[in-house]
């Protein structure tokens, strides 16, 4: 069984577990803003309650060791601007992430996924981490590739983002593998 930290640090964000509090901040920062939330995997209401809904089922994900999500804020000044998840799967990680539009083209995602990528290369019984965004999503594909990712492929008809019309949509497959004769891939790109 894999254990997160509770905190990250990186140079311009702390990324820790969020708390049912965040919910406000969360709401005001992206989960209101279609144009942030229309890639996201799950329906979005933009209510205050779905919010909630989605921190309980977060801090849930904690206690069973599943998943593991962490509030992204700014060092400078504490603002919560977005999240960042690792879903456990024996040895493979899954991440995604949100950020508020207001932050976006600063660098903050990429610097959050390589965090999290760092993290993940610390533990050993993790070989593969991986990430998908839509093929029409190009700003998401670079985030992954400037945390030093590479792209894969495209897996058809992969995912439904319920935003946008609820068809299955072709995808951007990336990853960083460890090999059986390295150490860490990971160490390389950060």
């Amino acid at each position: 069984m894999i254990t997160a930290p509770e905190q990250m640090m990186t140079s311009r964000l702390i990324l820790r577990k969020p708390v049912r509090g965040d919910a406000g901040d969360i709401f005001s920062s992206y989960a209101q803003d279609p144009e942030v939330t229309r890639f996201l995997m799950q329906r979005s209401d933009g209510s205050l309650r779905e919010v909630e809904q989605f921190l309980d089922r977060t801090l849930a994900n904690w206690e069973t060791a599943s998943a593991y999500a962490w509030a992204m804020l700014l060092r400078a000044n504490g603002a919560l601007i977005g999240m960042i998840e690792a879903r456990v799967d024996a040895y493979m990680v899954n991440i995604s992430y949100v950020i508020g539009r207001a932050h976006w083209n600063n660098g903050f995602a990429t610097e959050a996924v390589r965090a999290l990528c760092a993290w993940t290369d610390a533990q050993p019984e993790v070989f593969r981490v991986w990430a998908v965004c839509a093929v029409d999503n190009p700003a998401s594909a670079r985030v992954l590739e400037k945390a030093g990712m590479t792209r894969e492929g495209i897996l058809r008809r992969w995912a439904v983002f319920p935003n946008i019309d609820g068809t299955p949509r072709d995808c951007y497959s990336y990853s960083l593998v460890r090999n059986s004769s390295t150490r860490s891939v990971h160490q390389a790109v950060l």
